[in-house]
């Protein structure tokens, strides 16, 4: 299959947009704030915005080259455009929408579980299904590339989670490249077969979901994903002994020398890392003391807000744990998962420590 080639410059407000992505049959997931460029990049690609310079190929063909002055129109570009508004058509039906100026698509329809709803106008339709007519839209097509601007995110969230599934399936099936954005980093672990974290118009970091949440480039990538998000204690690392002593909490640790750095720095845990005691932990882990701060019972976990020294740190826990606010706990710490962070440039310098 062709892939979607892109080398550019966008001008997007103060700043511009470099990025080169090189993209097969896959789910590349475009993350990050408001203003990092995600939707910026869909419209370039789609050729509703013009790049200051820079190339946009799709397999040997060009469709953008600003020095050859090369700039194909939206509709000679092959890609299908799934906005976040779905702009569907009021007056037309189901079917109509889908087919509009392509083939007929009863078995797009049927794909899509909305072959019942062929005759029906969008003003009849939820949510879920209104979204399902724009994807089938955008396939109807069988473009090179599929574009997704937060394509569910009007969707309450049980129809987030059957969409989530959906476009797996659809990825699956087709064997194209989709390229996703969204804000939900939930929606992206669970549909992207790459990450690419944006910050400010440019890449943070793009890799599997796993390796962008097992070893996050820095605090912002770290931040961007996991809910709740990762803990960050202060303190300062001795570059001579190669350790970690937190500020203000009872906690140390030892890097590996690889790890270098000598100041502050910032140490990383996530919520499920974290562990609650009534006792202190076994020689060989770490832990201090703490009180519980607040508790959420989820059904199938419990987060627990716990306050040591003057530090409020979320624990993600299985179950049903029983606590009461107030109770003195030990909170341990599983330091193998810690990551240690510069605290100046805030780069990830390590990523397991020991007592």
């Amino acid at each position: 299959m062709a892939s979607i080639r892109l080398d550019l410059s966008l001008p997007l407000r103060a700043f511009d947009l470099e990025l080169a992505l090189d993209a097969g049959p896959e789910t590349v997931a475009l993350v990050g704030p408001s203003g990092a460029g995600k939707t910026s990049v869909l419209r370039a690609i789609a050729g509703l915005a013009r790049p200051a310079r820079g190339t946009i190929s799709c397999g040997d063909e060009i469709w953008f080259n600003a020095d050859r002055r090369i700039d194909r129109r939206p509709e000679e570009r092959s890609v299908g455009f799934v906005f976040q508004e779905y702009a569907l058509f009021p007056h037309l039906n189901v079917e109509q929408n889908v087919t509009f100026g392509g083939a007929r698509a009863d078995r797009l329809l049927w794909r899509l579980h909305i072959e019942h709803l062929a005759k029906a106008k969008p003003s009849e339709l939820s949510g879920g299904e209104r979204q399902r007519v724009a994807i089938g839209r955008a396939l109807v097509r069988e473009p090179n590339a599929y574009l997704m601007d937060e394509p569910i995110s009007a969707l309450d969230a049980r129809l987030r989670e059957e969409m989530r599934v959906e476009l797996n399936r659809l990825q699956r099936q087709l064997k194209h490249t989709f390229v996703h954005v969204t804000h939900d980093q939930e929606e992206a672990m669970a549909v992207a077969d790459r990450l690419c974290i944006m910050k400010g118009g440019r890449i943070a970091q793009i890799g599997t979901p796993l390796d962008v949440y097992n070893a996050p480039v820095d605090r912002y990538v770290a931040r961007q994903l996991g809910s709740p998000p990762m803990n960050f204690i202060s303190g300062h690392l001795d570059g001579t002994n190669g350790r970690f002593t937190a500020e203000n909490m009872p906690l140390a640790a030892a890097a590996p020398a690889a790890a270098g750095g000598n100041g502050p720095a910032w140490l990383g845990i996530r919520p499920e890392d974290l562990a609650i005691a009534h006792e202190p932990a076994r020689t060989g882990t770490a832990s201090v003391p703490a009180a519980i701060y607040e508790i959420e019972p989820l059904g199938a976990m419990t987060i627990v807000d716990v306050k040591a020294s003057d530090h409020i740190l979320k624990a993600q826990l299985p179950g049903q744990p029983r606590f009461s606010q107030g109770e003195a706990v030990q909170l341990v710490f599983d330091l193998a998962k810690c990551h240690l962070f510069d605290g100046s440039s805030e780069r990830r310098l390590t990523t397991g420590l020991t007592v």
